[in-house]
């Protein structure tokens, strides 16, 4: 099968939008939510403030406080020591005034590498694509 064919191919685009999906609706919400808390708890920053610093409105960094818009595995992601240790270095870099958006974004980035990397996503990947339980997927299956 060329490269092209599958790049074409429906499973494939299925998986890439499940990764891309579970991204977004899991681990993006449940990052805001640890790096607010950390900004307003450990830097003191206002919620004002933090809202600014997260390009997110003042109501929305209320709602992700109160759990309304929580990322539905923090636990799992409390549970990986490099995930929260790459998330309070993004919390302190965000509570410097200035910091370049370049280093923020490849701090993010590193934090959902790291969740991938560890297999935290995994799970909620199959859930949302049961085939992926019955082949050999290399982002899910462990590889040596």
């Amino acid at each position: 099968m060329s490269s092209t064919s599958l790049l074409n191919t429906s499973s494939w685009t299925s998986t890439f939008l499940s990764i891309v999906e579970i991204m977004v609706k899991h681990v993006l919400p449940t990052i805001r939510v640890l790096v607010m808390k950390e900004l307003i708890e450990k830097y003191n920053v206002r919620k004002i403030d933090a809202s600014a610093k997260m390009e997110l409105t003042p109501a929305a960094i209320t709602q992700y406080l109160k759990g309304e818009r929580r990322g539905s595995f923090l636990n799992e992601v409390l549970q990986s020591e490099e995930t929260m240790k790459r998330v309070s270095i993004l919390a302190e870099t965000l509570a410097r005034n200035g910091a370049p958006i370049e280093s923020v974004i490849e701090q993010l980035c590193g934090i959902c590498a790291t969740v991938k990397s560890e297999e935290i996503i995994c799970k909620l990947h199959q859930k949302d694509l049961p085939a992926l339980k019955e082949c050999k997927c290399a982002i899910c299956e462990h590889s040596p």
